[in-house]
């Protein structure tokens, strides 16, 4: 099973008590919580794709934090992923580290960057019954002013009207789902729980 997730920021103590209000005791709790409810959702044969910002700490904490997490591990690297360049952090439980990549999720296309990208690369693509094959996993806006405005380029993109090869008209696709960790409770989700994860959250935002 794959698995994604963006924005931990485990050891940030201003993430708990500013920028997200995570409402922890303190750092410890909120790394304990996210520890469990990582290790409970994901096995050891499973696949973790971080989408960045994974941890605040020091190289040290970070290797530690690593040993303790379930799964194979990839990351997409945040601005906040310091610990990376460190000449004294254990990078071994990565399978790699990238800036950006492109994969395939069950027959379809994932492009994966810690920030979001509006005009994706097979952005237009969909299958013979008109549904998306390609989507865009992001992190880094959490959930602000940033992911607001983000949320209301894809309505806008959605509701205009193109024609495709054939002449036909159609309404543009733009599937960008921001794995931001507290719209999950923390958990690492596969493609299809992302989905629907993201279709209720705007769902409830109209009503």
């Amino acid at each position: 099973m794959r698995y994604y997730i963006a924005d931990l920021h485990f050891f940030h103590a201003n993430i708990n008590d500013r920028m997200d209000c995570r409402g922890f005791a303190d750092v410890e709790e909120m790394n304990r919580y996210m520890i469990d409810k990582w290790n409970r959702k994901v096995g050891e044969n499973d696949e973790v794709v971080i989408l960045g910002d994974l941890s605040w700490g020091n190289a040290e904490q970070t290797s530690m934090l690593l040993r303790q997490l379930n799964g194979r591990l990839y990351l997409i690297r945040g601005n906040h992923d310091i610990f990376v360049s460190k000449t004294t952090m254990d990078m071994s439980r990565f399978v790699w580290v990238k800036p950006y990549e492109e994969l395939y999720d069950n027959k379809r296309k994932v492009v994966l960057c810690h920030y979001p990208i509006m005009c994706y690369n097979g952005q237009y693509r969909l299958d013979d019954n008109g549904n998306p094959i390609t989507y865009m996993l992001y992190g880094h806006v959490h959930d602000t002013r940033d992911q607001r405005l983000i949320e209301q380029f894809q309505e806008i993109t959605r509701s205009t009207v193109t024609r495709d090869s054939q002449g036909n008209e159609r309404m543009i696709p733009c599937n960008m789902i921001n794995c931001f960790c507290m719209y999950s409770d923390y958990e690492p989700l596969t493609l299809d729980e992302w989905i629907a994860c993201d279709a209720k959250r705007r769902q409830r935002a109209k009503s």
